[in-house]
């Protein structure tokens, strides 16, 4: 019988030790960063009723969703992204929780689109949320971490450019146009000018809303040249004063206050795809890749939960798309000629799992062997035990190949360290010393 051929669906796939090593790294620094604000992680289930799903989703989203009959004949689907379960999540939970809540759920997500640079069907997402209260100071704390995560991230690979809107704003000009109840489709046309360009959102626009309305449309989403407060006058002057405007002005100062404000950019064309969300709105795009597309989105979602329960709850969130944002700082390090660790900066040769590794002398010595490493680990020190006996130049080559800076000798009661780059030995060390040693390197 011939063997199956192995392979992975379209847009799905494996993660080499090195890439999942890089990924990793960029969790444990997202992670830190959202803890340092003071939020909490949750999960949720891969698999939900598809009602929950779907209940507000519809149109493009209902294309894109993995949704089939289980065993059992109960209508399901894979989550497409974490804020519906998140908006359940809470609408069960609620009266075990503190309000406002804060969390964050890093976890996959599942869409049937079409797989391109940077977006495949399977892929991370880095939720953080504030449900439970309706200030401008939760709006602002979900940008400001925005700001401060994707710049660990970045370092000096590029710097990331935060762009906002209000929806209530753009809905408010739509209604003095008289297309108040066609605003959900607009905003979804105008979500692709990135994708499709002036004319091809011009020609869906006017399809939609008829001739000359699309080119109104056009004309109030390319009022963002200019500051903040520039751009915020003429939308004023465009739409009227609400409080959407009173909302941006408040965001802004709290900008100023913190020094963050070159971070920000008001921009009309700013309106997110997804119905759910009802305020301010924001995508965030790398200086250096901008058409990579926006690679942490999110707003306010006032209403989501009405979905699932009669008590409304305000909420508002982010999601920075690990993958996507992956993919850019590789292609950046790639034009700098280093390698991205999603540390904030870059680093030549191979990604380092291990500092130091004990040599395999003899058969049977592995017990003396793993409790030396476990020495020099309680030191800090990540040491790896290779586990056949074989030349020691054999050794330092395997040491190599998995970019581990240092080999451990036992000989008799000292031990004798070689450092790999250099190939150079240092003998007569105790345990101590030689973990000291391999610390500085």
């Amino acid at each position: 019988m011939a063997p199956i051929e192995p392979r992975v669906l379209k847009g799905f796939r494996d993660f080499l030790p090195a890439q999942e090593l890089i990924r990793r790294g960029m969790i444990e620094k997202i992670e830190k960063s959202f803890r340092s604000f003071g939020f909490v992680p949750i999960d949720t289930p891969a698999l939900e009723y598809a009602e929950i799903l779907l209940g507000k989703g519809g149109g493009e989203t209902e294309k894109q969703v993995y949704r089939f009959t289980d065993q059992g004949g109960r209508d399901v689907a894979l989550r497409f992204d974490l804020t519906v379960p998140f908006a359940r999540f809470m609408a069960e939970h609620r009266r075990e929780l503190v309000l406002p809540f804060k969390r964050y759920h890093i976890a996959k997500v599942w869409r049937g689109e079409n797989a391109q640079r940077g977006r495949y069907r399977e892929f991370t997402q880095c939720d953080f949320d504030i449900v439970g209260s309706d200030s401008a100071a939760a709006d602002f704390e979900i940008l400001l971490m925005m700001s401060t995560t994707l710049g660990l991230l970045c370092g000096e690979a590029s710097g990331v450019t935060i762009r906002l809107n209000h929806r209530g704003l753009f809905n408010r000009f739509l209604e003095s146009l008289g297309l108040k109840d066609k605003s959900v489709q607009i905003l979804r046309q105008v979500d692709k000018l990135g994708k499709i360009g002036r004319d091809g959102v011009r020609n869906l626009l006017e399809d939609i809303a008829g001739a000359g309305a699309g080119e109104k449309i056009l004309g109030y989403i390319s009022l963002g040249e200019g500051d903040f407060e520039k751009t915020l006058e003429k939308l004023t002057a465009a739409a009227g004063e609400g409080e959407d405007t009173r909302r941006l002005e408040e965001l802004k100062g709290y900008m100023k206050d913190t020094g963050t404000g070159g971070s920000f950019v008001l921009d009309p064309s700013i309106t997110r795809g997804l119905d759910y969300y009802t305020g301010v709105v924001y995508e965030s795009f790398l200086d250096e890749l901008p058409g990579i597309g926006s690679v942490c989105s999110g707003g306010r979602y006032d209403r989501l939960t009405e979905l699932y329960s009669k008590e409304p709850l305000w909420g508002v969130g982010s999601s920075i798309g690990l993958d996507r944002l992956q993919a850019a700082l590789e292609e950046l390090s790639a034009r700098s000629g280093g390698c991205s660790d999603g540390s904030g900066g870059g680093f030549s040769g191979r990604i380092r799992c291990c500092d130091a590794a004990v040599a395999a002398l003899e058969t049977g010595n592995s017990g003396k062997a793993q409790a030396l490493a476990e020495a020099f680990r309680r030191r800090g020190i990540r040491c790896e035990v290779f586990l056949e006996p074989k030349k020691l130049t054999q050794q330092f080559i395997l040491a190599e190949k998995k970019g581990i800076p240092w080999v451990i000798i036992p000989e008799g009661e000292t031990l004798t360290l070689r450092n790999i780059a250099a190939r150079e030995n240092t003998e007569g060390l105790d345990v101590e010393a030689a973990a000291a040693l391999a610390a500085g390197g």
